[in-house]
Formats: C-alpha cells, sequence, structure tokens
C-alpha cells in the first residue's frame, strides 16, 4: 500500500499531537517496510528533534509546500494537496490530528482515515475563542464524515464522536497511543543528580505535567494541599493565564515554599523528574486520553487522577480517582498514597502492567488493521 500522512503536527507540533505523529510514523516503517510512506508538510523544519525522526524513519518520502503554495499554506493542505496525492495514486491518506483536506472526496480511489484525539472544543467551548472553536468543528466534523475510517484514541473519545456528530460505531475504532519508550528506561544515578540539582528538587515531591490552563484543574491539588503534610509540589508544562489563578491560589494558601513551577524543561529530562517523583496528580477535567498519565505510569510512580473522561482508560483500575471540584477527596486520596506504601507498591506494581496494553506493536497492529479493513482485507500479525 501506498499510505500518505498529513505531516504538519509531525514537523511543527513538539508536544501531544506531534509525538503522536512522529512515534505513530516510525513504528509503521520499522514494523510494516512493505509499505510505501509519505509526509506532506506545509515547511520544513531543522529542529534536532525533527532531523531524528526522519533519520528514524528512513522509508518516508517527504513532500513540502513550494512555490506560489508556501504563502498559502493553510490553503495547500486543505485543497492542492488531493490533487498530488490523486497523481501519487496514494492508496490510503491519513489525517494523523482530526482534519483531511476538504476535496478529497472528489478523488474517489483515495480512501481516508482520519485520528481524532478529543472533541473538548465541542464539550467545553468556554475554553476556546469562539472563532477557533468554529473552526475546528467544521473541519473536524466533516473529516468524520468523509472518512472511510475513523481512529479514535479512547473509548471516550468514540463516545463523543457518535454522541456529537452522530456517525455510526461501526465506523470508528478505538486504537491506543503509547508514549515514547524512554520513560520505561531507568534513568542513571548521574542525570537524577543533575536534574535534581538543576530544577531545585525535594527528595520527595508530587508532579504534575501538562499545560497550565484551566480545563487542567491545577488549582484543585493546589487546594488539597493546605490539608496535606508538608510535601513540595513540582507543575511543568506551559504557561497560560490560568497560572495568574494558580499563584493567587498559592499565595492566598500561604505555599510559596512548597509548589513550583517550571517551563521549558527539556524532554530529556522528563523521564528523571517522573522517576524521582512520589506521587503523579492529574485532576485535568477532561481528556482525550491522558498521555501523562500513561508516562508516570510507565515510570514507575502512582496516579491520582479524575473522574468524568477518559483518565480510568488511561490510569487503569489501580490508580485512584476523584471528583474533578473535590477537594476533600482530592487531599484524602494524596495523603493516603504517602502515608501508605503497602498502597503505593501495589499501585506501581499494577500501574506498570496496565501500561503493557499500550505498547507500540499494539498501536501499530490496530492502525494496520484500520489500513486493511478498508479494502476488506483481513491480516495476521506473528
Amino acid at each position: 500500500m501506498k499510505i500518505a500522512f498529513d505531516g504538519k503536527r509531525a514537523i511543527q507540533n513538539f508536544t501531544g499531537l506531534g509525538n503522536y505523529s512522529r512515534l505513530l510514523i516510525s513504528l509503521l516503517c520499522q514494523k510494516a517496510p512493505q509499505n510505501e510512506y509519505v509526509l506532506y508538510a506545509p515547511k520544513r523544519s531543522n529542529r534536532p528533534l525533527i532531523q531524528q525522526f526522519l533519520k528514524d524513519s528512513p522509508l518516508l518520502r517527504c513532500y513540502y509546500a513550494t512555490g506560489l503554495a508556501t504563502c498559502a499554506k493553510s490553503l495547500w493542505r486543505s485543497w492542492f494537496v488531493s490533487r498530488d496525492l490523486n497523481a501519487k495514486k496514494i492508496d490510503i491518506y491519513h489525517g494523523l490530528s482530526g482534519e483531511l483536506p476538504l476535496n478529497i472526496s472528489k478523488y474517489p480511489g483515495i480512501k481516508t482515515v482520519v485520528t481524532i484525539h478529543d472533541l473538548i472544543f465541542e464539550r467545553f467551548p468556554q475554553y476556546y475563542h469562539t472563532l477557533d472553536r468554529l473552526i475546528y468543528s467544521y473541519k473536524f466534523r466533516k473529516a468524520c464524515l468523509t472518512a472511510d475510517k475513523i481512529i479514535a484514541i479512547s473509548e471516550c473519545t468514540k463516545k463523543d464522536i457518535v454522541g456529537l456528530y452522530h456517525i455510526a460505531p461501526e465506523k470508528i475504532d478505538v486504537v491506543y497511543q503509547g508514549c515514547s519508550p524512554v520513560f520505561s528506561v531507568p534513568a542513571t544515578e548521574e542525570l537524577k543528580a543533575e536534574v535534581k540539582a538543576l530544577y531545585q528538587l525535594d527528595d520527595r515531591f508530587i508532579l504534575n505535567v501538562g499545560t497550565i490552563e484551566e480545563r487542567k484543574n491545577i488549582n484543585l491539588v493546589v487546594k488539597a494541599l493546605k490539608d496535606v503534610p508538608d510535601i513540595q509540589f513540582v507543575i511543568i508544562g506551559r504557561s497560560t493565564n490560568y497560572v495568574r489563578q494558580l499563584y493567587q491560589t498559592i499565595q492566598e494558601l500561604g505555599l510559596g515554599n512548597r509548589v513550583k513551577i517550571l517551563q521549558n524543561v527539556p524532554f530529556k529530562h522528563l523521564p528523571a523528574i517522573y522517576q524521582m517523583s512520589t506521587l503523579f496528580v492529574y485532576p485535568s477535567r477532561y481528556e482525550g486520553f491522558g498521555i501523562p498519565v500513561l508516562e508516570a505510569l510507565c515510570s514507575g510512580v502512582p496516579v491520582i487522577a479524575c473522574t468524568g473522561s477518559c483518565l480510568e482508560e488511561a490510569g487503569g483500575p489501580d490508580s485512584i480517582y476523584v471528583l474533578p471540584y473535590d477537594v476533600e477527596s482530592m487531599a484524602e486520596a494524596i495523603n493516603n498514597v504517602l502515608s501508605d506504601k503497602t498502597l503505593r507498591d501495589n499501585m506501581i506494581a499494577k500501574g506498570k502492567e496496565w501500561a503493557t496494553k499500550f505498547s507500540d506493536s499494539n498501536q501499530v497492529e490496530g492502525v494496520l488493521k484500520v489500513y486493511h479493513s478498508i479494502f476488506n482485507e483481513n491480516i495476521t500479525f506473528v
């Protein structure tokens, strides 16, 4: 098969959607080399991470916007790519981040797959600018209607697609994503010592990783800290205006010496930080999957998260879940994990076992089954 990908996120995004795109493409190149793989991206990138991704995907051919298209990259990606896909006799075009070219249905020879990570902009429109939300809603809905098959990254996201866009469930396959294997590899003691000194981390600390925004609900943990014995809370992520509210709560509760907010932490330091943490807390109100939860499990860290979306899918039955507005329950859960070594050890062991469900092999097999199902082909894996 000749398989092409929407490569905008793979080349230009360096967090969730970009990580998903790069990991999946690299895995397909490695584990299914019998196929041809093509990536379309609006522009090149010389960043080391991207160069390493391209090096790790030697079968991948890349095409970028050229000529007049460089002045209208969005138009190129949404309209003009389809003609090139047809000319190159692409069998499947996979939109990796909720979008497909708007006119691709004009070319019936090209089968289409779209990955939907979440529909948070539909569930919580208050967190988005109106114009952005309308654009997302139009593009995602149209992609779901157009696609031959839809990949949802969780059962929660599949339910949202069915309920909000009225798509037939049989058109949607759930294929769980994984996280980078580096989180399962023990960091060296030298790296841990370096990272601990660099970021001034205590011997014991609670960790949260993710964009610092209202939906992530980090204030819940800060408020709970007033009822938790003295332990450092380390927050790592890109800041938004929500951080002002966070600092206000920290100041009001007198927690300035206990809460540390870190930004621009390089990826190479994250596994060591995860592995040194005592507890990972992820109180988000809504997620499509919750990769940081999986990263924590792979790192051997117990997890507390919130109910209401997909986090139980990511964290498994042996993590602890509380309501996203219940400060008292959050404090109680934190205290229980910190004070009970037996509980903590069980959560770590069971968490690592649960994380094996999200292996690279399972993800690749799931995606390949989707590709072959479009042509009513069965595929057997050894």
